[in-house]
């Protein structure tokens, strides 16, 4: 009888089985190829021997979202699309052709082998999966160099360092590069600025806005470059993003609909917009809800019933000349930079600025990152007096400003206000509702006698509603903007009559003092003891 030198495992912990099953006899290694002698010579199907490779080498696990991935049992800690470029599939037929020399699988054997993996992965629970960021169990904040080898940078309280296997799982795509090695540098900050033509702080709420893009479980505000032609914003910008998530192509031109946009939003954590002159309502709101959280929903590849699941939370960079193309939520949900003109004394070739810009990112990285380790220590402790719009970025900026010594929570504050103001410009239907709340003081009435009593512009904006009920959704939209310049709306009202029309009632409040004619609201909420705590029984006489 043939004896077959094979290498037999006798631990099967590490290979995923399906639950409360055990694994069935030992696995063999791939190294040599197995000699079926036993049965005359025959070799297992194609797909079968494939399974068997897979699963010897990886364990699978399936993402919150329902997308199965294969991970290395020996290597860096990165999840492998099982069919996707680059990813399982493609591995698997190069180790069956290196293991079965003339043979090759077939398409259909790798489909089928894919197809058992998948039911492997659905057999596991839920496991997260990261794109460049994330947070491990104890809270630390890791980010994926994506170099080969795995490693990544690991963040907390007490500071920095580099590991060479990432403590959580992450994902690769086609669009990310490589981040080099920070290094501990006393000057990066500084190193930083030169590079840009922005005032003290301008630069002091970028930095902020660095260290909060690596907090991935908080909403970012989009980072808006603005300046005349000559500023650099589209170079600034791409420096921004190739900080945070270097990327081949960290300059994105405009999507043209929302599944583009989810395609690129789902391989990238920052993206840059590049050249921004209008903003369709449909991309204004999908920017938004990519700010907060963003979900798109849609047909699964060659199925008529089975969805797939996008989810992103993303780190937003755009590029415009007029903030007057913002409208009204996304202007509350950005934090707007404004860069100046370069003389020709001071302005250097492209060549030069990324040459220099590769040279001192190491040093750059390594200052963010201590800063960020500083805002981890102070941020559970952060108490603000009142809650913007953005809150959680707004904590950071104040643990920045704590730790720092700056200024950025209140600038971000007074620059917010005036984003405010120029998107209210820039919209000539929230600009004739102000003129009107102006001579008026407060007027009330149907949203088609709203319109009615604007004077219709000669050449009507693209925006302008066309009817009534277009006319009450706008001013619903822009209720945030008029409320920034002092003209409250509400719509909670109806006529007396039987029909019983909604009204909108726009006030402008007092110039002195808003707050001091409104009447006393009640608590929207009741006044309960904590958890575990009851009422305390008053004292027995």
């Amino acid at each position: 009888m043939n004896t077959v030198n094979t290498t037999v495992h006798e631990s099967t912990d590490a290979v995923n089985t399906p639950k409360g099953r055990a694994a069935v006899g030992p696995t063999r290694s791939t190294n040599r190829r197995p000699d079926h002698g036993d049965d005359g010579g025959k070799k297992p199907p194609a797909a079968a021997r494939i399974v068997e490779m897979a699963r010897e080498q990886y364990r699978f696990v399936m993402s919150p979202d329902g997308r199965p991935y294969a991970v290395a049992l020996a290597g860096p800690n990165i999840a492998l699309p099982l069919r996707n470029k680059g990813g399982l599939r493609q591995r698997l037929a190069r180790q069956f052709a290196d293991a079965y020399p003339g043979e090759v699988a077939s398409q259909s054997a790798l489909a089928d082998a894919m197809t058992v993996l998948e039911g492997i992965a659905e057999d596991t629970d839920p496991e997260p999966v990261h794109l460049r960021v994330g947070r491990d169990p104890a809270g630390a904040i890791v980010v994926d160099l994506g170099s080969a080898d795995g490693r990544a940078v690991v963040v907390t309280a007490t500071g920095w360092n580099i590991v060479d296997r990432a403590p959580v799982l992450f994902r690769r795509s086609g669009a990310m590069a490589p981040m080099p090695a920070p290094v501990l540098d006393g000057d990066g900050l500084a190193k930083l600025h030169a590079l840009l033509n922005m005032d003290e702080p301008s630069f002091h709420q970028l930095v902020a806005w660095l260290v909060a893009a690596w907090i991935p479980d908080i909403p970012h505000p989009a980072v808006v470059c603005k300046g005349e032609q000559g500023t650099g914003k589209s170079k600034a910008a791409q420096m921004f993003i190739n900080l945070i998530d270097p990327s081949p192509a960290a300059k994105r031109s405009q999507p043209r609909d929302e599944k583009a946009w989810s395609r690129q939003a789902f391989s990238s954590w920052a993206l840059c917009l590049d050249n921004i002159s209008t903003i369709p309502p449909w991309l204004s709101d999908t920017l938004c809800k990519a700010v907060t959280g963003d979900g798109v929903v849609d047909r699964a590849l060659y199925t008529d019933d089975d969805v797939v699941v996008l989810t992103f939370k993303r780190v937003l960079a755009l590029t415009t000349i007029d903030a007057g193309a913002l409208a009204g939520d996304l202007a509350e949900r950005v934090l707007m930079l404004d860069l100046q003109l370069i003389d020709s004394e001071h302005r250097r070739s492209e060549e030069e600025l990324d040459a220099t810009f590769e040279a001192v990112r190491p040093a750059v990285l390594g200052a963010l990152f201590d800063v960020l380790a500083c805002v981890l220590a102070v941020l559970p402790g952060v108490r603000l007096e009142s809650m913007p719009r953005m809150a959680d970025f707004a904590r950071v900026l104040a643990a920045v400003d704590q730790t720092q010594g700056w200024n950025t929570l209140a600038d971000y504050l007074a620059t917010s206000a005036n984003v405010a103001t120029d998107a209210m410009e820039g919209d000539p239907f929230a600009m004739a509702i102000a003129h009107l709340v102006e001579q008026a003081g407060t007027w009330q009435g149907t949203a088609g006698q709203l319109l009615e009593a604007l004077p219709t512009p000669l050449i009507r904006p693209p925006n302008w509603p066309k009817d009534a009920t277009r006319a009450s959704g706008r001013v619903k939209r822009l209720a945030p903007l008029l409320r920034s310049i002092g003209i409250t709306v509400d719509d909670t009202q109806r006529s007396r009559d039987r029909h019983r029309h909604r009204l909108l009632t726009l006030t402008r409040a007092p110039d002195d003092d808003s707050s001091a004619s409104a009447p006393e609201q009640a608590s929207l909420w009741p006044e309960v003891a904590p958890p575990g705590q009851g009422r305390t029984p008053p004292e027995q006489p």
